[in-house]
């Protein structure tokens, strides 16, 4: 029997006693974040919205300083935020979204609005999050994987996704992931936007020579088999266990810091929006 896709709004709701802090390392979403890029825009609608968006205060190229706040405010509030807080910054965003939208001659059809490719986002966002928390931690037990699974749900109905629209289950989502990630291509434009951010063209050309190569490994390892291939990234055995070294390296170390400096900078741009919010500011 077929298992079903979608959930009830009840099966989607978090335990109350999950902590979510416990899961969330602010380095993970610095180390992750091109990764994670790659993996939402191979979808062609969301990766032609990027890269044909005309909001250009959102560019990454242009302004990536203005972006990763942006980004990471969006997780934190996602994850950490109440329910006003993430009401306000659905608002915020929608705003900047409602120019994002094709145009006859644009190479597909997308809108910034579709839940659909939101829900790709999301999903891209939980497994980005639960693959490096695991290969930094080591693998979570089954209800807590459950719980997790359940509460990452926020990471979509933050914007338009429906509760009912995340998968019902862990073996529901794998099967939507596997559909969707067996679907993805890499055209030429948006493999060279993917090449730019991750040699961090955006940055200063000290911050590219120091930091680009170190990067760039760490994207190629972080990435799933399909799209480290469509990049044309040469990857050996000898790569991963290094990287798996260095990831649990690090998740030994932030598992002994206090939790707000293992957070940083989530709380921090957490705390930003409430600052921004209360002098009535721009959230976006």
């Amino acid at each position: 029997m077929t298992r079903p896709l979608r959930a009830t709004t009840h099966e989607t709701e978090p335990p109350d006693d999950l902590d979510i802090t416990q899961f969330i390392d602010g380095i993970a979403g610095l180390l992750g974040g091109a990764a994670n890029v790659i993996m939402q825009l191979s979808a062609l609608p969301v990766g032609y919205g990027v890269l044909k968006s005309t909001v250009d205060s959102g560019k990454v190229t242009l302004h990536p300083v203005k972006r990763l706040r942006t980004t990471v405010t969006y997780l934190a509030v996602a994850m950490l935020g109440t329910d006003a807080e993430r009401a306000d910054y659905r608002d915020a965003v929608n705003r900047s979204h409602r120019p994002v939208h094709s145009t006859a001659s644009s190479p597909v059809h997308y809108n910034a609005f579709d839940p659909n490719l939101q829900l790709w986002v999301a999903a891209c966002l939980y497994w980005g999050a639960k693959d490096l928390y695991e290969r930094m931690h080591g693998p979570m037990d089954e209800p807590t994987a459950d719980a997790f699974y359940r509460y990452s749900a926020r990471l979509g109905t933050t914007l338009q996704v429906r509760k009912d629209m995340w998968p019902v289950d862990r073996q529901a989502f794998a099967a939507y992931w596997d559909e969707h990630l067996a679907s993805t291509t890499i055209d030429p434009p948006i493999r060279d936007y993917f090449n730019d951010l991750i040699d961090l063209k955006m940055l200063p050309r000290p911050v590219q020579l120091v930091f680009g190569r170190p990067h760039r490994f760490v994207v190629a390892g972080l990435l799933p088999e399909h799209l480290r291939e469509l990049m044309g990234f040469a990857w050996t055995a000898r790569d991963d266990r290094a990287l798996r070294r260095i990831l649990r390296t690090l998740g030994i170390t932030q598992a002994w810091l206090p939790r707000q400096a293992r957070l940083f900078p989530i709380n921090a741009y957490l705390l930003d929006l409430r600052v921004r919010r209360r002098l009535g500011l721009r959230l976006v």
